[in-house]
């Protein structure tokens, strides 16, 4: 909803307004409050409370069954960081909208609790029942790129077998978060070199794709081929700045690494 003006009423939204509003009789309103808490990090008293509640949400479906505002919901609550969310948004991944099994992994990966991990590989299995697949692909029956990639953050190492096998799997986004998720559990660099050879694909969204990959996964190996990708110059400089950002993790400052140096200087050809 990220086109949507930061007003209500015709004034200033505030984060008393937006927490209000998740109660309101509108629901339109209601999807839009979330989708502002989350976006504006509002973590005041009782948002987590009321996010958690919208997780169960009957009201606001799409023709098509889908929970607009369970999924604005869940999103929200990742970027919130409270851990309190966990649980509910465990129980988010046996919902039958894809969309809302996706934002729940997301955000159980940005709160960084493993507890969501046997989950996890069991809908990564695809074992979990009433999962709808995808309304775009109905042959996509699972956010495989999502769990992947959760599983990868939370140190997964009991997902490394089945993770390998969706290494051929038909969708190239899919095959990319099995190499990202597999080089964070083995450092294997035979998984980053896969996505540096990504990275020279015809198709420009998954060169996105597979820069955000390795800024994720912070592979320094991909420095130049990062710089050289045909994408943005945008996208480029985020992907080496997650590649310093773990420079930084393994050498603090102020001392600077050849790594480091080396994506600064990357990164200032850029600019």
């Amino acid at each position: 909803m990220s086109d949507v003006s930061d007003s209500f009423n015709g004034e200033q939204l505030t984060p008393s307004q937006a927490i209000e509003t998740l109660q309101s009789p509108d629901l339109g309103l209601r999807v839009y409050a979330a989708w502002w808490l989350g976006k504006f990090r509002v973590n005041q008293p009782g948002v987590v409370e009321r996010l958690i509640h919208a997780l169960e949400d009957e009201a606001d479906r799409t023709p098509a069954g889908g929970y607009p505002l369970r999924r604005n919901a869940a999103r929200a609550l990742g970027k919130l960081g409270d851990r309190r969310a966990v649980p509910a948004l465990i129980e988010s991944l046996s919902c039958s909208d894809f969309y809302v099994r996706e934002a729940a992994a997301q955000a159980l990966e940005m709160l960084d609790d493993r507890r969501c991990i046997p989950v996890l590989i069991q809908l990564l299995k695809n074992e979990i029942p009433g999962t709808e697949p995808s309304p775009v692909r109905l042959d996509f029956p699972q956010p495989y790129d999502a769990i992947l990639e959760a599983l990868g953050t939370l140190g997964a190492v009991e997902a490394i077998p089945l993770a390998k096998s969706f290494l051929n799997h038909p969708v190239d986004r899919v095959q990319y978060s099995a190499a990202r998720a597999l080089y964070q559990l083995t450092a294997d660099s035979r998984y980053g070199d896969r996505l540096v050879k990504a990275l020279k694909g015809k198709d420009l969204q998954l060169r996105r794709s597979a820069l955000a990959d390795l800024g994720a996964i912070g592979y320094l190996p991909a420095a130049d081929a990062i710089a050289q990708t045909l994408a943005e110059n945008s996208l480029k400089l985020i992907a080496l700045k997650g590649l310093l950002e773990h420079q930084f993790c393994d050498i603090p400052l102020p001392s600077l690494s050849d790594g480091a140096i080396k994506i600064m200087n990357l990164m200032d050809s850029l600019l």
